[in-house]
């Protein structure tokens, strides 16, 4: 990271943010948005071909658990490794990469023809997806300018609502069609891949990584091409030349893959740390162990397939309207606030949703459970990447995200015990739980609404 001042990256940062919403953040939104949607297109579709599966191969409930855990088991070692490399190698280098490997991976799917290799091929989906989502999150937000950061972060996340959505519909319309109708749902999955190479060429690199790495000729060439894009050019280039001269040079947090790991744990860093991961990991059981089997859970209570996944498609499309009002909340409470607030609806959501029994009863708590839980997400997302410095951001947000997805690991696998010990009433009361501690979690963070990132 030798080569550039701290005044140079920081004058480069305070012209990103001085910038107004342009048509280049849209690309970069908008392209993030679309592997995002992508990738929640593949982890929803999963929850309606186990339903498939579980009537066509006859497989137990262990087995629809193992399916699930198995592509979190690679989503947590993708998580981890996928900061780490984006740190190192770039942001949009491994972007491209992790959407082609889980696209490759589960078109692939669509050939099997038992649970061995099923399995196998899930596990290298989810490594493909669990780097790409940190790794997005850490590369739109090193674009958006303060003011909007937490906002355009949630609208990121709110293409996981269009990704579910479609696999919803993929789940209602083509899964019960025909025998093979869980095939060409693998099958739509292959699209990544192909999108992966629109990343690759299409979006530029992250201006501040490129001038923490000593390439700040690049890094100005892309600051300047979107100042030109917003007619702002020839006056903030001349208000940030002096920075570069008068500012004081300062060493950044990390240098190398090691010392990002000890930076975690450091005297500055290991409080957030602690309270994110926790975060990561409550949020992650209780999301993941109720929508993987909302679909299992409604064929269970007596509705048909057709009829549950019915359910599952209106339940899913109160994410938007959630992500809504956490966009719109989380730049006027802050984040830990907001995120606290939603993570509690999530909780009251779900004792409600596992202890009722009519359709309308059914709907409407598990529209609100979609409500609150998915703008909860929106929300971490946005505070995940801030409260980390430049040098070990994307590092920072992996190892959040892999830690969440050990929970996500165990959630599928627990649920069929929680369901025989208690039925829906005590396996919804045990997500209620995990929600409640993630909210009083979030405020162990760090609240940057409206501040510059921390670009050492």
């Amino acid at each position: 990271m030798s080569g550039t001042s701290t005044g140079e990256q920081r004058s480069l940062a305070e012209r990103l943010d001085a910038l107004p919403f342009t048509r280049k953040h849209g690309k970069i939104l908008g392209g993030s948005g679309i592997g995002w949607a992508l990738d929640a297109m593949d982890v929803g579709l999963i929850s309606f071909i186990i339903a498939a599966l579980t009537q066509q191969w006859g497989i137990d409930k262990g087995q629809s658990g193992l399916i699930a855990s198995v592509g979190f088991a690679g989503m947590a070692i993708g998580a981890t490794l996928g900061g780490l490399l984006a740190d190192r190698f770039g942001r949009r280098q491994v972007f491209a990469v992790t959407l082609l490997i889980y696209g490759v991976a589960t078109g692939a799917s669509a050939l099997v023809g038992g649970i061995g290799l099923l399995l196998v091929l899930r596990f290298f989906v989810g490594l493909g997806l669990g780097a790409e989502l940190p790794v997005a999150s850490t590369y739109v937000s090193e674009f958006a300018p303060a003011r909007i950061r937490g906002r355009l972060i949630v609208i990121l996340e709110a293409f996981w609502a269009v990704g579910w959505t479609a696999a919803a519909l993929i789940g209602y319309f083509v899964v019960p069609a025909s025998e093979n109708g869980w095939r060409w749902a693998f099958a739509l999955g292959a699209v990544p891949a192909i999108y992966a190479l629109v990343v690759r060429w299409g979006l530029p690199e992250s201006p501040r990584w490129l001038a923490g790495r000593g390439r700040t000729a690049q890094a100005e060439a892309i600051v300047a091409d979107f100042e030109t894009a917003a007619g702002s050019r020839s006056r903030s280039a001349a208000e940030a030349a002096p920075a570069a001269v008068t500012e004081p040079a300062a060493a950044p947090v990390a240098v190398s893959t090691s010392g990002r790991l000890r930076a975690l744990w450091s005297s500055e860093f290991r409080g957030r740390t602690l309270s994110i991961w926790v975060v990561w990991f409550c949020v992650n059981f209780a999301y993941y162990g109720a929508f993987i089997w909302i679909p299992s859970i409604l064929v269970d209570a007596g509705f048909s397939l057709v009829r549950s996944f019915g359910f599952t498609l209106i339940i899913t499309l109160a994410q938007l309207p959630g992500y809504a009002v956490a966009a719109w909340l989380i730049e006027v409470w802050g984040r830990r606030l907001t995120l606290s607030v939603f993570l509690v609806g999530s909780a009251a959501s779900a004792i409600v949703f596992g202890t009722v029994h009519s359709e309308t009863a059914i709907i409407a708590s598990g529209m609100a459970l979609s409500f609150f839980n998915l703008g909860a997400w929106g929300a971490l997302y946005a505070v995940t990447p801030e409260i980390y410095p430049t040098s070990l951001r994307a590092t920072g947000a992996g190892w959040a995200a892999g830690v969440g997805r050990i929970a996500s690991i165990a959630a599928p696998l627990l649920v069929p015990v929680l369901l025989t010990a208690g039925g829906p009433g005590l396996t919804f009361t045990v997500f209620a739980v995990f929600f409640v501690v993630a909210a009083g979690a979030a405020w162990g963070l760090v609240d940057r609404r409206g501040t510059a990132l921390d670009d050492r």
